[in-house]
């Protein structure tokens, strides 16, 4: 199953997704603080969707807006969450969050700035304990990839 929300720049594309039969979702998203909300509360009904049970659901909830929330803090837009779910229906998840790279430290800090220092630092530690896997790459398109791999439960 792929599901793509559109843009107006339009999503990238997810190779191998039909012919592999895995399920796919991209969600392009505003840069701002609204965006981890956005992305929980529309990655949720697709996750169940596909089968995962509510303690995996949760944990890749807290993975995704990890994710979008340390793109929209540290990194250039765009900002675009991608889930994939393995075709043999195991519980497998990889969220993606695809971004603009690091923002330049003469950009504005923006909102996130604003909040307590008790606030920040932790979103790191939170994806390494609920994730197998997590990494960084670049692609081909200039943007970065920030990823977390949950395995079945």
């Amino acid at each position: 199953m792929t599901t793509i929300i559109p843009s107006p720049t339009g999503p990238r594309p997810v190779p191998r997704a039909a012919e592999t039969g895995e399920c796919v979702f991209t969600l392009p998203l505003e840069h701002g603080p609204l965006a981890p909300a956005t992305a929980r509360h529309t990655a949720r009904p697709v996750l169940e969707a596909w089968g995962l049970c509510g303690e995996q659901v949760y944990d890749v909830l807290v993975v995704v807006s990890e994710l979008v929330t340390n793109s929209v803090v540290h990194a250039l837009p765009p900002v675009i969450l991608h889930l994939h779910a393995a075709a043999d229906g195991a519980g497998s998840v990889r969220v993606q969050v695809s971004d603009g790279g690091p923002r330049p430290a003469t950009a504005a800090a923006g909102w996130a700035a604003e909040r307590p220092d008790g606030e920040h630092g932790r979103g790191g530690d939170i994806i390494t304990t609920l994730a197998d896997r997590a990494g960084t790459d670049g692609d081909a398109d200039g943007l970065t990839d920030h990823w977390a791999a949950l395995d079945a439960a």
